[in-house]
């Protein structure tokens, strides 16, 4: 099953088709919001979005995207390698909605440690413990993407809000490759899918843009701690067994 790393939103690297395509679709966006098409949403919103939608935004951000990944397979291969070379198993951390719409386990990953003498499990502050969702957003190279029912612990999630916080203030990652104006994933998106060549009802354009919640049958009681591990073969990248043991705390 492939998996959504949860909380964070990394740049598109095709979604609306080629840079030129995708340019297309955002100057129309550009257009109606000056024209008075999505005069429904505050005015604020639409200057916000217009001052993004340069002549070069899809390329930009296609880009970001590009380097987004590459950065997130660098990080990978050097945080799962072992000192005798081998690489370790990665832990998978399922969130409050474990499934969403696109069939996608929706999860917070990390290198696992067996927590035996040979490979011990560092202790909770250690750069080593932190999970990959959370390092993309300390780097730059992600956007925070909170959406409910998948929050993490208040410990967890001061962290995150800080390290989100430093990278903007810091212009790391992304913002130092692409700019300050970059748009971010969810807004690239939205603005994707009001630039649409066939206009219908602008409130139901506008509903479906924004929509960042889909119905989901595969959602378990929002006041759970989710802390189920689950081992995945990276270069495989399909799950391995859970171990039998009691889970341990892994992100």
């Amino acid at each position: 099953m492939a998996v959504r790393m949860v909380s964070i939103d990394t740049p598109e690297t095709h979604y609306g088709g080629s840079p030129a395509m995708a340019q297309a679709l955002l100057d129309r966006t550009r257009a109606r919001l000056l024209g008075g098409t999505y005069d429904v949403l505050p005015a604020g919103l639409r200057e916000y979005l217009v001052a993004r939608i340069t002549s070069d935004a899809a390329q930009r951000h296609q880009a970001a995207g590009e380097a987004a990944a590459a950065t997130h397979t660098s990080m990978m291969n050097s945080r799962l390698a072992r000192p005798d070379g081998s690489q370790r198993n990665m832990a998978v951390i399922a969130t409050g909605e474990l499934v969403e719409a696109k069939g996608r386990l929706l999860a917070y990953t990390a290198p696992w440690f067996a927590g035996n003498a040979a490979d011990p499990l560092p202790p909770r502050d250690n750069p080593r413990r932190r999970t990959f969702n959370l390092d993309m957003v300390a780097q730059g190279w992600a956007a925070l993407f909170l959406i409910y029912p998948s929050i993490p612990p208040a410990w967890d999630l001061n962290l995150l809000l800080a390290e989100v916080d430093t990278a903007w203030r810091e212009q790391r990652g992304a913002w130092a490759r692409a700019g300050a104006d970059l748009l971010l994933g969810y807004e690239y998106r939205a603005l994707i899918k009001l630039g649409a060549r066939n206009l219908g009802r602008p409130d139901d354009m506008i509903a479906d843009a924004f929509q960042r919640v889909r119905p989901s049958r595969h959602v378990r009681s929002p006041g759970r701690r989710e802390r189920d591990c689950a081992r995945m073969r990276p270069a495989r990248g399909r799950p391995a067994t859970a171990p039998r043991r009691k889970a341990r705390r892994c992100g």
